[in-house]
């Protein structure tokens, strides 16, 4: 309520357009009375009427068993509910950090530890070694014993995470793995933090030299107010067992600020570095772990250095995620059918709402 005076992309975009509203309650998280009627009361007295319908998500079960639920929305809001959608394992990319807690932590012989910065951008760039591997989003002074690979993922202030990193005591387990030859990799903002030093002139936080991990020579200056955006294609140098496995990767940089690499080599053609062994590395590639290379040559190298054989089938899960198949490819964005996700996303909808009263908002609109 204290952003309605500010909200583009909701209250401000109604109140312009007079745009039909459908409101949406996750049942998968409980009290979804209160979530609805709760939010329809509390809507500016000029939005509420825009309410069109309500949408039930996520349930489980037998729909019908939530039929009477259906009859109490309609009496308490006085909106209709235009449909209740079961339950669906879509291997969609998740659309923000909120879905962090519904992650799980799983067994394996081989995992994998992404430490849960304050600020996590992109953790999406991750979700592809899922398909494969056990992957925990670790709270920064949680140990690190029992990980086979750290990964310190972006972030929306670098300054700042890095600063929690030293405080809680995640810095020195970082450490601590890398002595015992962990693999450690950064990216994008992750990667500024396995540097030696972090120069800000005040656009992250105050004015100051901030040490990083020193896992890494580079050296990063955020200068000016800029931001670095655009899509990539590199080849990861042969430096040490992981990076020659991966070959040619595409993927985008999104990131403020600039990194001197110092002594170290490239990780990649024009980007990021490498310590001299391999086993620690940055880089600005965001989907990198998009790529199905990616994924192999780290999850490979993993059940190798533990005496195991990795033959690359989605055992692990088996609900797999979108991975590139080559360099030369998009995302293919498909299940293991080859339907595209999307599309049996449109098809569970059109299944479960009353898709001709949706659509006959906007007809009257249009009029």
């Amino acid at each position: 309520m204290n952003l309605y005076d500010r909200d583009i992309a909701n209250i401000l975009l109604a109140r312009a357009l007079r745009l039909p509203i459908l409101l949406i309650g996750d049942i998968e998280r409980g009290g979804i009375f209160a979530q609805v009627f709760g939010t329809i009361q509390l809507l500016p007295d000029d939005i509420r009427p825009l309410v069109k319908g309500i949408i039930v998500n996520k349930f489980r079960g037998d729909p019908a068993l939530f039929d009477p639920g259906v009859r109490i929305l309609e009496d308490i809001t006085g909106v209709p509910v235009l449909g209740v959608i079961p339950w669906a394992e879509i291997p969609l990319p998740s659309e923000d950090s909120l879905s962090l807690g519904d992650k799980r932590a799983a067994e394996g012989p081989v995992r994998i530890a992404i430490i849960r910065l304050p600020h996590i951008s992109n953790f999406t760039d991750f979700e592809p070694l899922e398909r494969f591997i056990p992957v925990d989003y670790v709270d920064p002074g949680q140990g690190l014993a029992g990980y086979d690979c750290v990964i310190i993922p972006g972030t929306k202030n670098t300054v700042e995470d890095l600063a929690v990193l030293h405080e809680s005591g995640a810095a020195g387990e970082i450490r601590r793995a890398r002595n015992r030859g962990i693999p450690v990799i950064g990216i994008c903002g992750g990667f500024q933090m396995l540097g030696r030093e972090i120069h800000d002139q005040g656009i992250e936080g105050g004015h100051g030299v901030y040490p990083g991990l020193g896992l890494l020579s580079a050296i990063t200056r955020f200068a000016r107010y800029e931001k670095t955006t655009r899509q990539v294609r590199v080849q990861a140098n042969p430096v040490g067992p992981i990076l020659p496995g991966m070959g040619e990767v595409t993927g985008y940089e999104i990131h403020m600020g600039e990194t001197e690499r110092g002594e170290d080599k490239e990780a990649f053609s024009g980007d990021g570095a490498v310590s001299p062994d391999g086993l620690v590395f940055g880089t600005y590639l965001h989907g990198l772990f998009q790529n199905e290379s990616a994924v192999h040559a780290l999850v490979a190298y993993l059940y190798r250095r533990k005496g195991l054989e990795f033959g690359g089938d989605p055992a692990f899960r088996g609900t797999p995620l979108p991975v590139r198949k080559g360099h030369a490819e998009a995302s293919s964005d498909k299940n293991p059918e080859g339907q595209d996700l999307y599309d049996q996303l449109a098809d569970l909808f059109e299944a479960h709402l009353d898709m001709e009263k949706i659509l006959s908002f906007f007809a009257e609109e249009s009029v």
